[in-house]
């Protein structure tokens, strides 16, 4: 977990504020523990504080105390909050009244706390599910300015570091949008471009990937990927975007050459980009089992501040990962 170790150095550096929302689950409590011990992140986290200082008590957890500990039913920014619900969601007929039991709800507050820069970013879903995290996150801290879609990419590293940047590479979009329009898989390449530079630290060469290289097969498919590339240039012309390209193409130097002549990024690529989630979902699978590769992810992205979303099933080093990718998104949209 070399590149993890790496992320947590950097992190330690800027030290954002990442707040946990399920303070009272257990795996939560061992991974803010580890955080705060570790020194890589200042962990806000919600709950009752007296049950959260039981709970330290009993599972042994000597750095808990380190923490910042909001309780939602009791703290002293409720009504400003409730007030910034209200403006934003005004139009859709929100009422202070609601917006204060709403503001209750730990998930809720987090993205408040976000929204009115208390608080750099939020990891959660150890105990809720996929929607109830992105709810409140599309409501209220919504996308960054230019982007419409979130997506979700994965970190490859690979064994075999011939390819990408020393064996690294990201993958997007592996986890969110089914099928992207053109314009919306423009958007996709540039937040992963932004993500790959956050996260990974690398200069992206991306390639935007299909079943033709340069108009070498004719189809709708294809005239999509190729408009996508079009449209992300010209949103992004400090970033190197390529395509379209078959995936040989993008990865090995001879063949990119042959195919894409003249091209600085054909056959050097870092990032894929696929143009739908069904072939980049099954492309990073096939990649991380049958090349024995490690898939850190999915990475959200395209949100307006970093927002992460953890499988229910996830472990105490799964939730402390993600801390230290989100505290470096915090750091990288700075």
């Amino acid at each position: 977990m070399e590149f993890i170790e790496q992320l947590k150095q950097k992190a330690s550096e800027s030290k954002k504020r990442i707040v946990l929302p399920e303070g009272l689950e257990e795996r939560t409590l061992r991974a803010a523990n580890t955080i705060l011990a570790e020194g890589f992140a200042d962990v806000i986290l919600i709950g009752n504080p007296e049950k959260i200082s039981e709970l330290a008590v009993s599972y042994s957890l000597d750095s808990i105390s380190k923490a910042t500990v909001v309780d939602p039913d009791n703290h002293d920014k409720m009504d400003a909050y409730a007030d910034m619900m209200v403006e934003i969601r005004k139009k859709k007929g929100l009422t202070k009244e609601e917006a204060l039991k709403l503001i209750k709800n730990p998930l809720y507050l987090s993205v408040m706390m976000i929204k009115a820069g208390d608080a750099d970013g939020e990891v959660a879903g150890a105990d809720n599910a996929t929607g109830d995290v992105l709810r409140p996150a599309f409501q209220y801290v919504k996308t960054a300015p230019g982007i419409s879609v979130v997506s979700g990419a994965f970190i490859m590293i690979l064994k075999d570091k011939e390819f990408g940047e020393d064996g690294m590479m990201v993958f997007a979009d592996c986890a969110v949008h089914p099928n992207p329009t053109a314009e919306e898989l423009a958007e996709i390449a540039v937040a992963t471009g932004r993500t790959t530079k956050a996260i990974a630290g690398i200069e992206p060469k991306i390639a935007m990937l299909s079943f033709s290289t340069k108009g070498s097969a004719k189809h709708e498919m294809v005239d999509k990927v190729a408009t996508a590339t079009k449209l992300a240039q010209e949103m992004a012309p400090d970033l190197k975007i390529e395509g379209e390209l078959q995936s040989d193409a993008a990865i090995i130097p001879e063949i990119g050459q042959k195919k894409a002549p003249g091209s600085d990024i054909a056959g050097q690529a870092n990032v894929l980009v696929f143009p739908t989630l069904e072939t980049g979902n099954i492309a990073y699978k096939l990649v991380q089992r049958m090349a024995h590769a490690e898939a850190i992810g999915p990475v959200l992205q395209g949100m307006a501040a970093p927002i992460n979303d953890l499988s229910r099933g996830c472990s105490v080093s799964d939730i402390v990962n993600l801390v230290a990718i989100t505290a470096n998104q915090a750091a990288g949209n700075m």
